[in-house]
Parts: structure tokens; C-alpha cells; sequence
């Protein structure tokens, strides 16, 4: 896939009031719209093998990594390293991130 157009891509649930749109992805690099119903939490967690960044596209989230708590709004960002606890909470409906992996995750596309 070469290009990505938000209007011809279907959102998929993925649960806890999440949803997700794969905007494209090779071997290395991966990126994914995230959209969260308010309050819809993103559980802390950690990757073995991908580093990821999160980019507010719209609304706010309380992010954590590492222990650490931040309010981010569109244009912010956090990053989170392979083997870094990271986790989210919407602040408003509809928020949007847009989560990039390296490398991409293969789990994402089964």
C-alpha cells in the first residue's frame, strides 16, 4: 500500500472502547491511528522488541512511562522504548493517537 486514505480505511474495534486504522507499515517501521472513547485506557504495558512513539493527533490523554505521568494534547508526544512500561488514559472523547513501531508489529496483521 503506497498511500493511506483515512476515509477509505474501516475502523477496527480492538476493545475497552479502542479502535484502530493500520495507516501503513513495512518490515522496519509501522503506523497506527488509535481512537479512544473518554476515560478508554491504553493498560501499561512493554515490548520486547519494538520501540514506540505515541503522537497526540487530537484530544488529550494522561500518559505514564516508566512511572512517569504526563498530560498531552494534540501535537505532543511520548516515546517509550523497547522494555519501557507505557500506558494511556483518554481525557476526551475521541482522542486520536497515532502510535509508530519499530519494527512493525507482525501481531497487528494476523
Amino acid at each position: 500500500m503506497t498511500f493511506f486514505r483515512i476515509d477509505e480505511n474501516e475502523w477496527e474495534e480492538v476493545g475497552g472502547g479502542i479502535k484502530r486504522k493500520i495507516v501503513g507499515y513495512t518490515d522496519d517501521l509501522m503506523a497506527v491511528h488509535l481512537r479512544f472513547d473518554k476515560g478508554a485506557i491504553g493498560a501499561p504495558h512493554t515490548h520486547e522488541i519494538h520501540d514506540q512513539i505515541g503522537y497526540v493527533v487530537s484530544g488529550s490523554f494522561e500518559a505514564e512511562i516508566d512511572g512517569k505521568k504526563c498530560v498531552l494534547k494534540a501535537g505532543d508526544a511520548y516515546i517509550a522504548r523497547k522494555h519501557t512500561e507505557h500506558g494511556a488514559v483518554a481525557l476526551e472523547e475521541g482522542s486520536i493517537l497515532l502510535d509508530m513501531f519499530s519494527p512493525a508489529r507482525e501481531d497487528f496483521l494476523k
